[in-house]
């Protein structure tokens, strides 16, 4: 044989049918384990590598699909990219990425434009942008098959997975609590990040669980990004009576107060604990590394791109399991 190996060629050297080669390499059901290995040892044998052009006129389908983002954050970005890429390689399909304005008055059209462009087979939306409800539903409307991560809105509808981060907020909340912390800042993520809020809301309800006063003005606006988290430690700290621990929405922020920290000469954890949300690896990069909630980021991305290619094509919504870790940046809160 010379040149490129055909997909003919792996029929001939498997023993079945073209069109049984070809419902392997499309990850098709209803085909027998060993049928299948069989066709595997001929691709393997051949180095037989499918054409794109070849599967999208045998199936009508592009084998593509796209990621869409819209974070400050690069460590979420990245871990949200590769576990998408990941999942989507092994399925044999092309993944987009796409960065969005998630508050654009034309993200439906940029995305719809996307789709009839590249002919995607379907969409990973990721936050925010998985609460954009104008694209969910024209997404619905023309059929376009997607996975949102964690979506606040409208969750039980479609197909989804997240994380509890009511419950995550509330658990590190309730940590700061054990360690002796009464005033306990919180710094919150972008208003249109539903898991801001809802990291804010676990934040009270451990408070209020713990019959800890819960005081507005301790609660600082951020946007998840370094320099949000900078200009909250700024203002908190400056006060008369500072808190003792800091609980910023994200790592970047928490990053951000812990170099205001450093600036200032005030000790961590000795003096101030911080912790963040996520765990990516600015948490384990700073020192002292970051108490934090780790977000299987990664596995989150995984899955959805799981849901979308290899699902049953039922409505289902998988919850992740959230870890708290416990590092240096937080201690016993300081004697009055």
């Amino acid at each position: 044989m010379s040149g490129r190996p055909t997909i003919k060629e792996v029929s001939k050297i498997a023993g079945v049918s073209f069109k049984t080669v070809s419902r392997v390499l499309n990850n098709e059901k209803h085909v027998s384990e060993a049928t299948r290995r069989k066709v595997e040892e001929a691709v393997a044998t051949l180095n037989f590598r499918p054409s794109h052009a070849a599967r999208t006129l045998a199936g009508r389908k592009s084998f593509q699909v796209a990621l869409l983002y819209d974070n400050p954050s690069p460590y979420y970005v990245y871990h949200i990219q590769a576990g998408a890429q990941e999942r989507c390689v092994e399925l044999g399909f092309r993944l987009l990425h796409q960065p969005c304005d998630s508050e654009a008055e034309d993200l439906t059209q940029g995305v719809t434009a996307l789709i009839d462009e590249a002919h995607l087979d379907g969409v990973i939306i990721s936050p925010p942008v998985s609460d954009a409800m104008p694209l969910i539903e024209e997404l619905e409307r023309r059929k376009i098959p997607f996975v949102r991560i964690a979506p606040g809105i409208a969750r039980g509808s479609t197909l989804s997975v997240a994380i509890d981060d009511v419950a995550a907020g509330r658990e590190l909340t309730e940590y700061l609590i054990g360690l002796g912390h009464r005033a306990i800042a919180f710094v919150k993520g972008p208003p249109n990040h539903i898991s801001s809020e809802e990291r804010h809301q676990g934040y009270r309800d451990a408070l209020d669980a713990h019959g800890v006063a819960y005081d507005p003005d301790l609660v600082v606006q951020g946007d998840y990004s370094f320099a949000s988290g900078r200009k909250a430690a700024e203002s908190l700290l400056a006060r008369t009576d500072p808190p003792t621990a800091i609980f910023a929405g994200n790592d970047d922020m928490a990053a951000g107060a812990l170099a205001v920290a450093h600036e200032r000469d005030i000790v961590v954890p000795d003096a101030l604990s911080i912790a963040g949300f996520d765990d990516t690896d600015l948490a384990r990069a700073v020192w002292p590394p970051l108490t934090t909630v780790h977000q299987p980021v990664r596995d989150l991305a995984w899955s959805a791109a799981n849901l979308l290619l290899d699902g049953d094509g039922k409505h289902r919504q998988l919850t992740l399991d959230h870890v708290l870790k416990k590092r240096a940046s937080t201690g016993p809160a300081p004697k009055a």
